[in-house]
C-alpha cells in the first residue's frame, strides 16, 4: 500500500513538461492518505485531491 511520502506514477501523464528531458512529467507524491488521496506532481508542485476509488484505478505503480 502507499503511504504519506511515496512517490507513485499515475496511468495518465500531467501537463507539465520536465524541462531538461521535454517529457511530461509522471511522478507524484502521496502527501495525505484518508478517504481522499491528496498527491503533488514532483515537478510543477500541482496539488491533487481525488476519492481513494478514483486514486487506485488511476493509479499505475508506487516508485518509493
Amino acid at each position: 500500500m502507499y503511504q504519506v511520502g511515496n512517490f507513485v506514477e499515475m496511468k495518465k501523464s500531467h501537463a507539465c513538461t520536465i524541462k531538461s528531458t521535454g517529457k511530461k512529467a509522471n511522478r507524484w507524491e502521496v502527501t495525505r492518505v484518508g478517504a481522499d488521496i491528496k498527491i503533488k506532481c514532483s515537478n510543477c508542485e500541482h496539488v491533487v485531491m481525488m476519492g481513494r476509488y478514483d486514486f487506485e484505478r488511476k493509479m499505475n505503480k508506487i516508485i518509493d
